[in-house]
């Protein structure tokens, strides 16, 4: 039998020992380099895109001017990690945290191995998140002769049932629920990405799914009467789960395995998922699924690149530090 990916020496390529050895100089480098890959880590000016930029370091952080507009900058201006306050060797060595663990790691967690308050931790969670979901933000999947899985999963809006038997009520009427519970609705390309939205209901995701899915593209669901409008665009195979979970070549199975690894995040790790951030974890869960055959060195340079390359949070600015320039 072979040996599966995730225990092999190839899944290994950074560490977090690696990262924590690093010194500030060198850890600057190397998040200028994931910054600024094409030019090797060389600054470009965020504010207008030169390249002609000169040194004006004055302390342990590097700090540039550009020669054309005259402004100064750090490597993390413009960035999710913009005002920050911890060593960017922190900042690398949470990444690392981050993308080793598969089913997601809690702010309490991070805030425990970091050494830095929940609330820190909690906010970096959601920048990084942030850095995800940007990579399929706008993002089209399927096409001609491509093939597509839709399938939605139910999350939140738990409602405790009473003590006695005789004061409980069934928490399957609308009546009777909190009207916190939200539908994330995944749309997986066979062997390529996937697109993850939250809606209220799965009817209400069709003109979304339409938007979203090239022309051309076959569209596998299960049997649920939510997917009918699809019917306008695409060719749709559906497969009724009473029956199998795959017949004739029709399944849902990839959509089901990132609902699987959504699932074991928010019974594991998170415990319960705010309808407010339901949208970040569920884009989280996706790219960890996309992503889950390459090396973890891999997913590291990826996701700080990513982050270096994200222009500054849109929720988390401002309110948490004072907005300085």
């Amino acid at each position: 039998m072979s040996q599966h990916f995730l225990l092999s020496a190839a899944a290994r390529t950074i560490s977090l020992k690696a990262v924590l050895s690093l010194t500030d100089a060198d850890a600057w480098k190397l998040f200028q380099r994931l910054r600024w890959p094409d030019t090797d880590g060389a600054p470009v000016c965020p504010c207008c895109g030169n390249g002609r930029c000169y040194d004006v370091m004055r302390g342990a952080t590097p700090r540039f001017r550009c020669a054309a507009c005259r402004k100064d900058f750090s490597p993390t201006s413009g960035t999710l990690f913009a005002y920050h306050k911890l060593s960017i060797r922190d900042y690398l060595a949470a990444i690392v945290l981050f993308v080793n663990a598969v089913k997601g790691i809690s702010a309490l967690q991070l805030g425990r191995d970091m050494d830095i308050s929940y609330k820190a931790a909690w906010v970096l969670c959601h920048k990084l998140r942030e850095a995800m979901a940007s990579e399929m933000k706008g993002a089209n999947v399927g096409g001609a002769g491509e093939t597509v899985e839709v399938d939605g999963c139910y999350v939140g809006g738990h409602v405790r049932p009473a003590n006695y038997k005789a004061n409980r009520k069934d928490r399957r009427l609308a009546k009777n629920q909190t009207g916190k519970r939200k539908v994330v609705v995944a749309i997986r390309e066979r062997g390529g990405r996937t697109v993850t939205a939250v809606f209220p209901t799965e009817e209400a995701s069709a003109d979304f799914i339409k938007a979203r899915v090239e022309k051309g593209t076959t569209v596998h669901t299960d049997e649920a009467h939510s997917w009918e409008p699809l019917r306008t665009k695409f060719r749709i195979r559906q497969i009724n789960h009473s029956f199998a979970y795959s017949h004739d070549e029709a399944c849902t199975n990839q959509a089901e395995s990132f609902f699987s690894r959504l699932r074991r995040a928010e019974w594991g790790q998170y415990h319960q998922i705010s309808d407010l951030y339901l949208g970040r974890y569920a884009a989280e869960m996706g790219w960890r699924e996309d992503h889950r055959r390459q090396p973890n060195g891999a997913l590291f340079s990826r996701l700080a690149g990513q982050a270096g390359r994200s222009p500054m949070s849109i929720d988390f600015t401002g309110r948490w530090q004072k907005r300085a320039a």
